[in-house]
């Protein structure tokens, strides 16, 4: 397929893309290129792979970058709740207005699949009554970025374009290594402090959220763009992760501790600025496309310590790193 990615460079999105090359898609990236563009430097000689620099919220020059395409992925975004927080007007520019205009462009450009990069973090707060959130439940998010998120979505499910099927992927939160890599993300983040500063300190330590490494988050991307699972009239929504890989956060500093094996020094404090806490099912991607990660939280605390120790990430607290 002639595949669009926007936010192609990005930390899931370079991954996506790499991905789609890998099973002989034809991939266009679009992305501003605010973080560079070293994620694609490896793969810039690809015949199939296409770079366009371009702001989503570009209006005059999208229809060109969307030309010919029978897809789009749709990750580009102000990603993470500070990130969004510091500049909101930009966050609803991007995240709302232009994901929006990007679809109806999508759309007029004859593309037939249109998914959208979501959050688990539109749930918010709370069980459902066995415990975990699904597809169905209520939304509540509880900060800018999720808000920005469920009102895309509520637009993707309330006005459907013919012949476009479209699938909402509400993301588990990320972990592990990628060619653009960012250790701003819960586990990552822990395993650099306990790494490099012998110690941590965890806000509400008790609380829950689903899990999911990145390339897993990728190939989730591709499973769902080949899927033959039939067809809503309206959008598809899909939790996108592993019921398996839902933590405490006290339990992801546990892990790192252990296979650390150092004396780092874990501090639990009461209450933080985080109200966010779901453990979310994933039953629906696994029984109707047989979707599962293959990998686990160990291996991507391991691949991340074993980077860090042979100094493969220069100043690891550096912003490069970080939304």
């Amino acid at each position: 397929m002639r595949v669009v990615v926007t936010g192609g460079a990005g930390y899931l999105g370079s991954c996506v893309v790499r991905q789609l090359l890998e099973h002989k898609h034809d991939v266009r990236v679009v992305d501003t290129l605010l973080h560079g563009g070293r994620s694609l430097l490896e793969i810039f000689h690809q015949p199939r792979l296409q770079v366009v620099r371009c702001d989503i919220r570009d209006t005059h020059h999208l229809p060109a970058a969307l030309k010919d395409a029978e897809a789009v992925i749709h990750l580009a975004a102000i990603v993470g709740d500070a990130a969004a927080a510091r500049d909101a007007t930009s966050t609803r520019e991007v995240n709302h207005t232009a994901s929006m205009q990007l679809f109806e462009q999508a759309a007029r450009a004859g593309a037939k699949r249109f998914l959208f990069a979501s959050t688990c973090s539109n749930y918010g707060k709370g069980l459902d009554a066995d415990g975990y959130f699904h597809e169905s439940s209520p939304l509540t998010p509880l900060s800018l970025y999720a808000e920005t998120k469920v009102e895309v979505e509520r637009h993707l499910l309330a006005h459907p374009r013919p012949g476009v099927r479209v699938s909402i992927m509400r993301f588990a939160t990320l972990f592990g290594l990628s060619p653009r890599p960012r250790l701003d993300l819960t586990v990552n983040d822990f395993t650099v402090q306990l790494f490099i500063k012998n110690k941590l300190e965890i806000y509400d330590e008790s609380f829950w959220r689903p899990y999911l490494h990145v390339r897993d988050a990728a190939r989730a991307v591709h499973e769902l763009l080949k899927s033959k699972a039939p067809a809503s009239p309206v959008a598809d929504v899909w939790n996108v992760g592993d019921t398996r890989l839902n933590y405490q956060k006290r339990q992801i500093a546990e892990k790192i501790h252990a296979l650390l094996g150092n004396t780092a020094e874990i501090m639990l404090v009461k209450k933080g600025s985080d109200p966010r806490d779901y453990r979310v099912s994933f039953d629906k991607i696994k029984r109707e496309i047989g979707y599962c990660a293959n990998q686990t939280l160990a291996d991507g605390i391991r691949e991340l310590i074993a980077a860090l120790q042979l100094k493969m990430l220069s100043n690891p607290e550096s912003p490069i790193y970080r939304n």
